[in-house]
């Protein structure tokens, strides 16, 4: 699987893939232009992969979605705190429904990961919970509802990524645990789904105590021993991207990809410019012509490969107003479901004086998209008959004397991502709005509500609530009560 430059498939790009052979790309938010132009774009690339084509995308939900033109579904541990599988399928089908329409047949997604680490600065709002069994329920749920819309999932990140305090976009992470308590957490979900996910990707994360020399990507103890031959899993297995630092600073794209098939993987995915997209197609070929990729191994791969495409083939079609609607008004309830009060957080009264503070700008990461402005936030208080807004560079950096006092009440507004620091627990607000990283909520002990995201739902169900229109009905899955953490 490949990645492409641009929003439109220029004859370079399409002779490159028909040339060699390539019948899988995956789009990013850089390649999605308005819904005629994804359209456009998924034929092409359709045409040129031909009809076992595989066209795949990100669209978790919460901040993680690429087609923002699509109605904006919730983040996973927004589903958490509903707490309601039958939510949750819903969402699912609703989510592949839109982008069946634009012409993808593969979503990576639901995350299976178990956030149990408040530290982790990658997964967070992105799992369903810290509960081992409520994210195998919801993902379930989530991830049936998508199939019943015939787009393929793939669940990820396996063994899983939820208890990492480093990001495998940019480092190495090692999960030093034993087998048995990897069986009860990480793996739990991963194996209870084993039958009926159509797809798996892989987590460039170090498990010692099953292969201290290899991540589990580039693991045959841990693709072909506990994946294949001890769980007999005969889906697809699709590596995460070979060009995270994780993998790629220490391996290089070709070695990545021969060593990554060797361990069982299905498909690699070689993103990157150009000259290394080759690079890996070139490894795989010199490694099959040397004898180092044994050839009906790979020839299984194909079939599976083969299998999902004919289960899930590109089929676009038309996604009715009436039917975006629909989806749009479920996305909105289910974020309305979702709001969480924590330390007995209550609205302000709309005649008292407030100060918020919050961020200027949060720019995107190539993971999750930009974070919400500081003029959108301010724009959540358009009611209150008293507002100063005071925005900041970044908020890590507050310096809380200078903003706190004077008989105002102080709202901090967090639309980052990234945790505070321990010099925030001195930080003293009368009401904390965490509009993505659930965890802040620990840094500060302080009534408040917790929104799991910044789409427009999420913040229609936090400006109801500061308005004094709707309550919070969430339970937040995973442990935030307690503050100062």
């Amino acid at each position: 699987m490949v990645g492409i430059r641009g929003k439109t498939l220029d004859p370079a790009q399409a002779a490159f893939l028909r040339d060699h052979h390539i019948r899988a790309v995956v789009l990013f938010r850089d390649n999605l232009g308005t819904e005629e132009d994804v359209r456009a774009l998924t034929a092409g690339l359709r045409e040129a992969m031909g009809p076992t084509a595989l066209i795949g995308i990100d669209q978790e939900g919460g901040a993680v979605v690429r087609t923002t033109f699509l109605p904006q579904p919730p983040a996973a541990m927004a589903l958490g705190a509903a707490g309601d599988a039958s939510l949750a399928h819903d969402v699912g089908a609703a989510v592949a429904r839109g982008l069946r329409s634009i012409g993808f047949n593969w979503n990576f997604a639901p995350v299976l990961d178990v956030n149990n680490n408040p530290a982790n600065p990658v997964i967070a709002e992105r799992s369903f919970s810290a509960n081992p069994e409520d994210v195998a329920r919801l993902g379930a749920a989530w991830m049936r509802g998508a199939l019943s819309e015939r787009v393929a999932c793939c669940v990820k990140h396996f063994p899983g990524h939820g208890d990492t305090r480093v990001d495998s976009h940019l480092d190495l992470p090692v999960v030093d645990k034993t087998r048995a308590s990897l069986d009860r957490l990480e793996l739990a979900p991963f194996r209870a789904l084993r039958n009926e996910a159509p797809a798996m990707m892989t987590a460039h994360i170090v498990y010692p105590q099953i292969d201290p020399r290899h991540p589990a990507t580039l693991s045959r103890a841990i693709l072909g021993g506990v994946l294949r031959d001890e769980w007999g899993y005969d889906g697809v297995v699709i590596t995460d991207s070979l060009e995270m630092k994780a993998i790629h600073d220490r391996y290089g794209h070709d070695r990545a990809a021969v060593l990554a098939l060797q361990a069982g993987a299905d498909m690699v995915m070689a993103l990157g410019p150009l000259d290394e997209q080759v690079a890996a197609i070139d490894a795989i070929q010199r490694a099959l012509e040397r004898g180092d990729l044994d050839r009906q191994s790979l020839l299984r791969a194909r079939d599976r490969l083969d299998a999902l495409a004919a289960r899930f083939p590109v089929d676009p079609g038309a996604y009715s107003g009436e039917a975006h609607h629909s989806d749009d008004e479920l996305m909105r309830r289910a974020w309305a479901r979702s709001l969480t009060a924590l330390n007995g957080a209550t609205p302000p009264p709309l005649d008292r004086p407030l100060r918020i503070i919050t961020q200027r700008r949060v720019p995107g990461d190539g993971i999750s998209e930009p974070g919400l402005s500081g003029d959108r936030v301010a724009q959540l208080f358009k009611r209150f008959q008293t507002v100063e807004v005071t925005q900041v560079d970044e908020l890590r950096g507050l310096d809380w004397p200078i903003v706190a006092g004077d008989g105002h009440m102080t709202v901090l507004a967090s639309n980052a991502r990234s945790r505070y620091g321990e010099h925030s627990h001195a930080w003293r607000p009368d009401l904390h709005l965490v509009l993505w990283n659930p965890f802040q909520a620990l840094d500060i002990a302080a009534p408040t509500i917790v929104t799991w995201g910044y789409a427009g739902g999420a913040l229609d169900a936090l400006q109801a609530w500061l308005e004094g229109r709707a309550d919070a009905p969430g339970k937040a899955p995973v442990p935030i009560e307690s503050g100062l953490a």
